[in-house]
């Protein structure tokens, strides 16, 4: 690069991707400067109220889990999911989740037995994002830039020249990078100008989204059921969800609109479908701390780089946010890439180990997005028994029906071991494929292997330590006792790769081979026996994208 740069890295946008991209890059001893329009610690808007376990584990790596753990919802506070004909009304089936106080011990609920040092987190963004924020601005080789605009970029083969100025347009000027990322959200001006574009389903459904605060209403709800996270309502006035943001009062009520209402959403009486939701009469008084009214999308870019230049999050991918997945997608993408940026910046790795970012993550986004469209649509349509809401028998009947019903659709977003664990990367370059077939990739069911491209399943070493832990920043081998792994070694120190061996006394079943590679992020590259010399010059070869 002619000049010395200002950074080895530029983002743009500091949500909660571009401040986790910052953050591992800092790990890696790369500089990072962050571009961001709103002012230091400015919460966002009331959203995304899920961190999930694998999320959880990348947080525990960065030293950051503890405090994101302890933030949002009191210690004591139950994360369930409730099913009621509305807020104050008639329970019909639960979901439960521990509150985070009790997350390490506690045995009753569907996540409860996951294999992971980090269950999910249930936190809104407007208390996870000032966290990540504290944490990038007192992290080394992290510059942040607030009340500033990017305007565009330029590119050469040495690296990218982006101009900025203030909020107001004043102080133009111009920063250097090597690379840049472009975690600026659903309306990223990185993606438009690298000409990527999104295709998909414009137009789900529309949504009133408002946030309320209203600390008596809980003196209004059954006190034979606990509290819950969420809440989803449904009766014949109104369809709707409910998160508790605070557990003292602060709520973010969603009301769905029918397609028919979608046709004209002003005309939806905004606090008429809140009543209906909570269930409350005209003389209930509730104070309103913001509203947006939405559009539930799935869209996928049809690319995530151009050349030095690539986008994360929201700025390649929108859908419907059930599953939570969104946000957690998004820093999925981001610390895949810059996994491969900090490989490459270190000089271990050659340019092409980038090909994989796209070749890995679009593929999975897309999986998602699908995922999530289909579950709202089966939402959307709820069919409602007409006995729901009558006394005796036959309502009691209906309601039992369909507490069963929703509580068995809804499982497996709220419990998404697929989503967090499932995934595997089939067609990347710098995987080592062995002819084996990855399990099948659902939303709900997760199914441990060692397939190459898969997630190398967790295990407590005899120490009780998280194999997790162990993971160096590089490639780790998790070896069987006795397992030679010395030509590997030499092989990766000869091109400066970080390298280390894990060896277990007693390896799991799902670990077929004496030798299974694993990078960091958790990601099987390659599995069997101790390689020759050339094997593994050849294997080491492919890794660091020199192929």
């Amino acid at each position: 690069m002619t000049g010395m740069p200002d950074a080895d890295v530029l983002i743009i946008g500091a949500g909660p991707v571009g401040l986790l991209a910052a953050l591992d890059l800092s790990s890696r001893g790369v500089s990072a400067i962050v571009v961001e329009t709103r002012d230091f610690l400015e919460p966002p808007n009331v959203k995304c109220n899920h961190v999930a376990s694998r999320t959880m584990e990348s947080l525990r790596r960065l030293g950051i889990a503890a405090e994101v753990r302890a933030a949002g919802l009191p210690a004591d506070y139950p994360q369930d999911v409730a099913f009621r004909t509305s807020l104050t009304g008639i329970e019909l089936s639960r979901i439960p989740i521990p509150a985070s106080g009790e997350r390490y011990t506690a045995t009753v609920g569907p996540d409860t037995t996951w294999a992971t040092p980090e269950p999910p987190h249930r936190i809104n963004q407007t208390f996870l994002e000032p966290i990540l924020a504290r944490r990038a601005a007192a992290a080394p080789g992290v510059t942040l830039l607030n009340r500033t605009r990017f305007h565009s970029f330029a590119q050469d083969e040495d690296g990218v020249t982006a101009t900025i100025s203030d909020l107001d347009g004043e102080n133009e000027r111009t920063l250097r990078a090597r690379y840049l990322i472009g975690a600026d959200g659903g309306r990223s001006a990185v993606r438009k100008q690298i000409g990527a574009t999104l295709s998909g389903d414009p137009v789900l459904q529309h949504v009133q989204s408002t946030c309320i605060r209203a600390p008596h209403l809980y003196g209004l709800m059954s006190a034979e059921e606990p509290r819950a996270w969420g809440y989803y309502t449904f009766n014949p006035r109104r369809v709707g969800h409910v998160y508790a943001i605070d557990g003292t009062g602060t709520f973010l009520v969603h009301t769905y609109l029918s397609p028919e209402e979608a046709e004209d959403p002003g005309s939806v009486d905004r606090d008429a479908a809140i009543r209906a939701i909570l269930g409350v009469e005209e003389d209930f008084s509730y104070e309103v701390v913001s509203k947006e009214d939405w559009v539930a999308r799935r869209l996928l870019a049809d690319r995530f780089r151009d050349g030095r230049v690539f986008i994360a999050g929201d700025a390649c991918h929108l859908w419907v946010p059930f599953a939570g997945f969104g946000m957690n997608a998004g820093i999925a993408d981001v610390l895949n890439l810059t996994w491969l940026l900090g490989a490459r910046i270190a000089g271990w790795a050659e340019e092409r180990i980038l090909e994989a970012y796209q070749a890995e993550r679009r593929p999975i986004t897309e999986q998602v997005s699908h995922f999530a469209m289909s579950h709202q649509q089966k939402l959307a349509k709820p069919g409602l028994p007409a006995a729901l809401e009558e006394e005796g028998a036959e309502g009691d009947d209906a309601r039992r029906a369909f507490g069963v019903a929703v509580h068995d659709l809804n499982e497996p977003q709220f419990a998404a071991a697929g989503l967090n664990y499932g995934y595997s990367y089939d067609a990347s370059p710098i995987i080592r494929y062995d002819g084996g077939t990855a399990p099948g990739y659902t939303m709900g069911t997760y199914s441990p292997s060692t397939v190459p491209g898969c997630r190398a399943p967790h295990l407590r070493l005899e120490d009780g330590a998280s194999l997790y832990d162990l993971l160096s920043p590089g490639y780790t081998a998790v070896c069987a006792r006795g397992a030679q792994v010395d030509v590997l070694a030499a092989a990766a120190e000869l091109r400066g790769i970080p390298f280390s061996a894990v060896e277990v006394a007693r390896l799991p079943a799902e670990y077929e081979h004496p030798i299974t590679l694993v990078r960091q992020d958790q990601t099987v590259v390659w599995r069997g026996a101790a390689p020759t010399a050339p094997e593994a010059a050849a294997l080491w070869e492919l890794l660091r994208g020199a192929v």
